[in-house]
């Protein structure tokens, strides 16, 4: 083994000017593909906190000039933001609850071969996925159930989805059946495998579902569009997309809403629809960028063997 070892060393020690070659290669590419990503984000916050005359004017693209943070207390102050951060806020963590929970239950249920009818109901909920009878039949069916100008139009349509419960029913039969076997051999009825022995295992899975579902959440503003007249039920998304259709009425919504102060006023005069349509998209942006990370370490192993059997 110590031999292995040592002839090992020496085959990283003595590499090839070949291999040299490609390292740096793959490096240089994937350093300028990391850059492709970054810097969308970081030339929208530079232009947050530049001039708004030369931010306006395209003229900020790689170094932040006149720097200042006056268009962040102006965006703040803007009617109605706090209430739609608070809307959006709540649909992606009860939304979120709810899907992974729905998923997890659903895929671990499809896995029993005790379940009435399990084949039929699995394929019954597959189809969903093929087959979309469009967005007027969904209107009218959402206003039928009273979901319109409701909060929990956001979330009951989005409890039940065939991609995420497939990819729990995948990963649950990748879990050794020995596992429940002895579990019911001890007694354990099914609600109590499924809470103590089988959530614990597919931590991975549930976590992959949960990203996608809080990024889906927090991104969404068309449900938003479709079934909310109530301001109070809008979005940060949904306000987002109003100022990125309206942008010739951003700066006057700026000044009108910081209006209050001989400094406020000051301020205002200096907004243009650039500055609070960018400043706005870095609001709305940065939770869900905290929030990914915090995941991150359970995505590549959830969704490798989610989507994988065997």
């Amino acid at each position: 083994m110590q031999v292995s070892a040592g002839k090992m060393k020496k085959r990283k020690i003595h590499e090839s000017a070949g291999d040299r070659t490609l390292g740096i290669v793959c490096y240089i590419v994937f350093a300028v593909f990391a850059l492709i990503c970054v810097y969308p984000f970081y030339y929208i916050f530079i232009n947050t906190i530049s001039a708004n005359d030369l931010s306006a004017r395209g003229a900020i693209l790689f170094w932040p000039e006149g720097i200042h943070f006056k268009n962040y207390i102006s965006a703040l102050q803007i009617d109605g933001l706090f209430q739609a951060a608070k809307i959006s806020l709540l649909r992606t963590v009860i939304g979120t609850a709810a899907t992974v929970g729905a998923s997890a239950y659903l895929g671990f249920m499809f896995t029993q071969n005790k379940m009435w009818h399990r084949k039929l109901w699995y394929r019954l909920i597959v189809v969903t996925m093929y087959f979309n009878a469009g967005i007027i039949p969904w209107y009218l069916t959402m206003r039928n159930l009273h979901l319109t100008n409701n909060f929990w139009g956001y979330i009951l349509p989005l409890i039940v989805s065939p991609f995420y419960i497939i990819l729990t029913k995948t990963f649950v039969e990748s879990v050794p059946h020995e596992i429940q076997e002895a579990a019911e051999i001890d007694g354990a009825g099914i609600m109590q495998i499924f809470f103590r022995i089988m959530l614990p295992v597919i931590k991975p899975i549930m976590a992959t579902i949960a990203i996608f579902s809080a990024v889906n959440q927090w991104n969404a503003f068309q449900d938003t569009l479709l079934l909310v007249t109530d301001n109070k039920l809008y979005t940060l998304q949904f306000i987002l997309y109003q100022y990125l259709n309206q942008a010739s009425s951003l700066s006057a919504l700026a000044n009108s809403s910081t209006s209050g102060s001989a400094m406020a006023a000051a301020v205002a005069t200096t907004q243009t629809p650039t500055s609070v349509r960018m400043t706005v998209t870095i609001i709305v942006v940065i939770p869900i960028l905290v929030v990914y990370p915090i995941f991150q370490r359970y995505f590549v192993k959830g969704i490798m063997i989610g989507a994988v059997k065997g």
